[in-house]
């Protein structure tokens, strides 16, 4: 027969057990991060290296982690025109786009929460259909059409296929935004007598700002970073800046320092946007805006 202080005992050992395991399990869940960030994060960490180098350093084998940084790449970056041209024109390009994707996505996105009508359904497949075809697919018969619309190298033709990045994407993260709001604040502004535009800037600027934000940072990143459409459907005077670092590529050399640091130059504004809106950007990425 168990006495009570056996019993006691017992209970304690188990508790000690599953105090051990929650530590275990802990101490496992951190280094289970720490290696995936470390993992994430070391190729930028390695071009943050290379552009502090000199040009000797760069290629030395094995590898120096212990080295004179220099800024001579940054110098060498930002006194470049074929640098600077690309920059200005990728904030042109992909300001404007999320300009006109929020001014058309937005009603589109509160139109396909809110209203029933015919084939709705179809035409919110069809939007997100815009981003199955890969690029490449789709990339020569654009180039045929705005050689025939004058709008290659412009900056409007540009703006204007960026929407296949951004438009989509902000379409469909938004449209679960409004349906997440509750219909009685929609009721609730029609009593007060105010219109469908009334009722869809009040929840577009106010209750749903959280997915604005998400999907606007996330529209940055996307057409920030494309390549395929910068290289193909833009000429000398509208190159953006994914293509404007290959700049730093000539048939005699690969300028690997000065390429790391227009690199890093061309990151700061994804941080700058991110860091912008993370408050929002957090509460717009998890649980949603209205619960009920």
């Amino acid at each position: 027969m168990v006495t009570q202080p056996q019993q006691a005992t017992q209970v304690h050992t188990r508790l000690q057990a599953a105090a051990s395991r929650q530590r275990l399990g802990e101490v496992g869940r951190i280094v289970g991060l720490v290696t995936y960030v470390t993992f994430a994060l070391f190729p930028l960490f390695w071009i943050l290296l290379m552009s502090l180098k000199k040009p000797i350093d760069v290629i030395a084998y094995p590898p120096k982690f212990i080295f004179t940084p220099t800024l001579d790449n940054y110098r060498d970056a930002l006194s470049r025109p074929d640098f600077l041209l690309p920059y200005k024109n990728s904030l042109i390009v992909t300001i404007g786009a999320l300009a006109v994707t929020l001014i058309i996505g937005l009603p589109a996105a509160y139109a396909l929460a809110r209203m029933d009508f015919k084939r709705k359904e179809d035409i919110a497949f069809s939007f997100l259909s815009l981003r199955f075809a890969p690029e490449l697919v789709i990339i020569l018969p654009l180039f045929v059409i705005y050689q025939q619309l004058k709008l290659y190298n412009t900056y409007i033709g540009l703006i204007l296929v960026y929407q296949l990045i951004t438009f989509p994407l902000m379409v469909w993260m938004m449209r679960s935004f409004f349906e997440d709001v509750p219909r009685e604040i929609e009721e609730a502004i029609s009593i007060d007598g105010g219109t469908w535009w009334h009722s869809f800037f009040m929840i577009s600027f106010r209750i749903v700002l959280p997915g604005v934000a998400a999907s606007t940072v996330l529209g940055f990143i996307y057409a920030w970073n494309n390549f395929v459409f910068g290289l193909i459907l833009a000429g000398r005077d509208t190159q953006v800046i994914t293509t404007g670092l290959l700049q730093f590529i000539s048939f005699q050399e690969i300028q690997w320092g000065s390429m790391a640091a227009g690199t890093m130059l061309t990151i700061i504004p994804e941080f700058l946007v991110a860091i912008f809106a993370l408050r929002y950007m957090i509460r717009g990425l998890t649980a949603g805006v209205v619960k009920g």
